[in-house]
């Protein structure tokens, strides 16, 4: 966080099947795993390009696994007005997690690096994942998308807000 091309709207890559954007793709998902993280859009790696990867683990969506998937020029489509509150944290900002209000179902649309056209349905933390990485391509941290600061903790020490939303609520509170 503080680096200028964390905040700009990153350009559209032209040829997804660029030999270049291959190789970019490539040092994102080595990048992502090394730290280990979820998910990397290229403007965190100082490229500020329109191409993210990101995985879904099954131990962290209901089962769901999705691979390494990179996706270029991603676009998203809220599917419902339901929102629900989800931890997110970010490589760009380091020992931090904050509950974020994010989109429940979303439809993404983009492009792989064979430049064949990449349309899915994700729900949960798959869907979490994408729009996270997708607002990092126009310069959108999850600090900006925290209503209340109060839900931003140290990695931590997340133990304590999670037992004090245990005891409020037993599930994430869904919005509309």
């Amino acid at each position: 966080m503080g680096n200028p091309v964390l905040r700009r709207i990153a350009e559209p890559i032209a040829d997804p099947t660029d030999p270049a954007v291959a190789r970019l793709a490539a040092d994102m998902i080595a990048t992502m795993l090394d730290a280990p993280g979820v998910g990397l859009a290229a403007p965190q790696i100082s490229e500020s390009r329109r191409i993210i990867v990101f995985r879904v683990p099954a131990d962290r969506s209901e089962g769901e696994e999705v691979a390494n998937t990179v996706l270029v020029n991603p676009m998203i489509e809220p599917l419902t007005d339901d929102k629900v509150l989800g931890w997110e944290g970010c490589l760009s900002i380091p020992g931090l997690r904050g509950l974020v209000l994010r989109h429940k179902c979303i439809r993404y649309r983009g492009y792989g690096l064979d430049g064949a056209r990449i349309e899915r349905v994700a729900s949960g933390f798959h869907a979490r994942v994408v729009q996270h990485e997708v607002d990092h391509l126009d310069g959108v941290l999850y600090l900006d998308r925290m209503d209340d600061l109060r839900l931003l903790v140290c990695t931590e020490e997340m133990h304590h807000l999670n037992a004090a939303l245990a005891a409020a609520n037993k599930d994430a509170p869904t919005r509309t």
